[in-house]
């Protein structure tokens, strides 16, 4: 029975629907750690519920051998080698479960896609310190650590001068040198400063639009009230020329250098990088042979067979009064999971079927072949509400082909083709290209996205800005 035809009920049928409902949907939002955790939970409380430490496929019910797959599910129903085989198998093919702790052996290397997590002031010192001497390190350290979240320096530089017992000119010098650092214009005191460092870097390399530097620096408060009139006869140019340069600033400067990769306080970006052990999901090609049809191994944490208590069923026979009420309630709850967690398995299967057929070439030849695609577009396709496919989606992991494990929800990531494409030019770029360059060669094969939206994907990329990448080459040459 599809999902949605015991969701699409309404509200006037029974109690146990409405709880299946609710319970299946729980379920689903669970990861299969989780699930297990719910199990174990159940079983321990519940006297209605049983675990037989019986080896069944959870599809069909056959009886499975003492390891590996159902001999029949994992296996292709024709010869058409597009056929992808979607099948349940319990989890301890894949982890080694401890009895004692309730939890699987962690058997999975760290996923060596990760990268390490920084703050934002060892991310910079990381950046200068080769530029600095010994004592002017402690100096920068000093000021990194007393950024605010939006990168700029909440400390008075002669407060710097005491504590060092240097001078003036030394912190101003160290200082300069941090500006220079990614996120461009980092410790300055103000925005307007802030942006007064990024068009000095930048017009090392590119050109500036005339009079930028000269409305930032004399006429900033014409400039951030939008007084457009007044600025241009300030500057004694055109109206016209004047929001051009407007444009320019909001399209290449950062008024809160901070914000760039770590957000701020309000709306904080968090780039942690999740390290998945434990996939939900494995991908493979039948028999570990590339070109042979995909195998699709949707894992339930179930060490043996869930199960009514023949037990327990025959003693409820013999009671009676409230005590058979208490017992009946317990029956109930059992026979609810045991048909949720079907449930789940049940819509986790057909979920997985789509997202392969029309994630295919993504799964096999990697980031650039990833379709466009919504949770909503499968959620009408498995006749289901958007929320069912969120749930099913959410939290979950998956091991590709390739070892590599991704969240599930990469297969709905809409940006992740444009970055590998992104990636591919940086990778290949004679010189270190700007994020306008960038942008220009995106344009040049068709896709169109702004200069800020490749600054965006390139942090996601963890690749360094333009002048960081020039460095490090010639450091490198």
């Amino acid at each position: 029975m599809r999902l949605s035809q015991s969701l699409g009920q309404h509200q006037s049928q029974s109690p146990l629907t409405s709880a299946h409902i609710a319970q299946t949907m729980t379920l689903l939002f669970m990861t299969s750690a989780e699930l297990l955790q719910t199990i174990d939970l159940e079983l321990s409380k519940n006297p209605a519920l049983e675990l037989i430490h019986e080896r069944r496929c959870p599809m069909c019910g056959r009886r499975l051998p003492e390891s590996g797959p159902c001999p029949l599910c994992s296996q292709p129903r024709t010869q058409d080698l597009d056929e992808t085989i979607v099948f349940i198998s319990p989890r301890d093919d894949f982890y080694a479960y401890n009895g004692g702790s309730g939890s699987f052996s962690d058997d999975f290397p760290e996923d060596p896609y990760s990268s390490e997590n920084i703050d934002l002031p060892t991310y910079v010192l990381r950046q200068v310190a080769p530029e600095l001497a010994a004592d002017e390190r402690e100096i920068a350290a000093m000021i990194l650590t007393n950024l605010n979240e939006d990168g700029f320096l909440d400390l008075d530089i002669y407060d710097i001068c005491r504590f060092h017992h240097t001078t003036a000119d030394k912190v101003e010098d160290v200082l300069k040198k941090i500006k220079r650092c990614d996120p461009l214009g980092v410790s300055a005191q103000n925005t307007q400063e802030a942006l007064l460092a990024q068009v000095d870097f930048l017009s090392e390399s590119t050109d500036i639009p005339e009079f930028v530097y000269e409305a930032i620096a004399e006429h900033f408060k014409l400039l951030t009230k939008q007084q457009f009139s007044e600025l241009a006869k300030k500057l004694g140019t055109s109206v016209q020329k004047v929001k051009q340069i407007s444009h320019y600033i909001s399209e290449n400067l950062n008024p809160f250098p901070a914000r760039a990769n770590w957000g701020s306080f309000r709306q904080p970006n968090d780039n942690t990088p999740d390290v998945f052990h434990q996939p939900d999901i494995l991908i493979n090609y039948l028999n570990n042979k590339p070109g042979n049809p995909l195998v699709v191994e949707i894992i339930t944490p179930s060490r043996g067979t869930l199960r009514i208590s023949p037990l327990f069923k025959k003693a409820l026979k013999e009671q009676a009064g409230e005590k058979q009420d208490e017992w009946k309630k317990d029956l109930d709850k059992a026979s609810l999971l045991i048909k949720c967690i079907q449930q789940r398995n049940n819509t986790m299967r057909q979920l997985m079927e789509k997202l392969v057929a029309i994630q295919k070439s993504f799964i096999i030849h990697g980031d650039t072949q990833l379709e466009p695609l919504t949770r909503a577009e499968i959620a009408e396709d498995l006749e289901v509400h958007e929320s069912t496919i969120s749930r099913a989606v959410a939290n979950k992991t998956v091991q590709l082909p390739n070892k590599k494990i991704i969240p599930m929800s990469t297969f709905f990531d809409r940006s992740l083709a444009v970055r590998a494409i992104m990636r591919n030019i940086i990778e290949n770029e004679k010189h270190a290209m700007n994020d306008t360059e960038v942008c220009k060669s995106l344009e040049e094969i068709g896709i169109s996205v702004a200069r800020r939206t490749v600054a965006k994907y390139r942090s996601m990329e963890g690749i360094l800005p333009a002048h960081l990448r020039r460095i490090e080459k010639f450091a490198t040459a």
